[in-house]
């Protein structure tokens, strides 16, 4: 079965923060629009955070995110769950602090990998900043795998 993009206008998302609460120019919408010349910007703080509320339940397979080198995150803590129960772990991902788009799949190497689960709710943690203020930029954020 090939993979698809799983978030949908449909899929209700939400992030942690927004830098100066300007939605219009850094709101979450941007990490979805395929633009290379926009993006999420979230305020500072630690943990900032993107969650996924898909409208069926979605078996995940691959995570792509693309973060402005400078504003990534160190340590990605996926966790998941079915309607109605609550969030448990998935993965924890360790990307690198570049501009390039990464790639993760559900049978990589240790260090950027996402375990394959059946869910309705995604969230993705983003700890550890390279930002000194711990401000997180991405450019694209896509979740491939299959619709049940």
């Amino acid at each position: 079965m090939p993979l698809e993009p799983l978030v949908c206008a449909d899929t209700a998302t939400r992030v942690s923060s927004v830098l100066n609460r300007d939605v219009k120019q850094f709101g979450k919408k941007h990490m979805f629009d395929g633009s290379e010349e926009t993006c999420w910007n979230s305020d500072q703080g630690t943990c900032q955070w993107v969650t996924l509320d898909f409208p069926r339940t979605v078996k995940v397979s691959q995570l792509h995110v693309q973060f402005q080198g400078g504003f990534s995150s160190r340590l990605c803590t996926l966790e998941g769950c079915r309607a109605g129960e609550e969030p448990v772990k998935i993965s924890e991902l360790y990307p690198e602090d570049t501009n390039a788009m990464q790639i993760s799949f559900a049978t990589l190497r240790a260090g950027f990998q996402v375990e394959e689960m059946e869910l309705d709710k995604l969230k993705i943690t983003f700890e550890n900043s390279t930002d000194f203020f711990g401000r997180i930029v991405v450019y694209h954020l896509g979740v491939l795998g299959e619709r049940l």
